[in-house]
């Protein structure tokens, strides 16, 4: 009965182990900046800053500035602080998951090297899509921003992970090249 199950134990232990690894590695890192923003998280939110001027029609500049009290970065409008983007909104976590899946699901195989860097692309486009929508429920929906940010936009971009996990799982139908004189499906 063990064999059976051999190959899905082998993968959730593969799973666990680098999950946990690496959430380890992350949470010392974090830690390492004791009381101010860690790097990703200033970067991510002046990227974010930098989406949401692109959409920006009040002539208010759209600037970050770090907290001096704790792990967070401020999107402002103008003078006016309407956003605060703390380490979890970085997207280094929903990383860890996505890296730890595609490492466990199958053996190391070339495929790996160039899917893992495009779904931490995707993954990093779908987090400033979100962080820039929560900037705007927040100034003209501020009653729904508890709501969109615990479950509506997580959803959304756990559903961009998990869309990218179904590509791996069914990769060979949906490979990015295609050689000469082989069709693929």
């Amino acid at each position: 009965m063990i064999k059976e199950f051999k190959p899905v134990i082998l993968f959730l232990g593969k799973f666990l182990i680098l999950y946990f690894v690496l959430n380890i590695i992350y949470g010392y890192y974090v830690e390492s900046f004791k009381n101010k923003p860690d790097p990703m998280t200033e970067y991510v939110s002046r990227q974010t800053a930098k989406v949401i001027s692109l959409f920006n029609d009040t002539g208010k500049e759209i600037k970050t500035s770090s907290s001096d009290k704790g792990q967070y970065v401020y999107i402002n409008k103008g003078d006016h602080s309407v956003l605060s983007v703390y380490e979890g909104c970085n997207g280094l976590n929903v990383f860890i998951v996505f890296v730890s899946f595609v490492l466990s699901f199958r053996p190391p195989q070339k495929e790996w090297i160039w899917f893992i860097p495009m779904g931490l692309i995707v993954i990093h486009i779908f987090n400033l899509g979100r962080i820039g929508l929560l900037f705007f429920i927040t100034q003209h929906y501020p009653d729904q921003m508890y709501f969109m940010h615990k479950f509506g936009f997580t959803a959304i971009i756990y559903l961009s992970v998990f869309g990218l996990w179904w590509w791996w799982v069914t990769g060979k139908k949906f490979q990015l090249s295609t050689r000469k004189g082989s069709e693929r499906v």
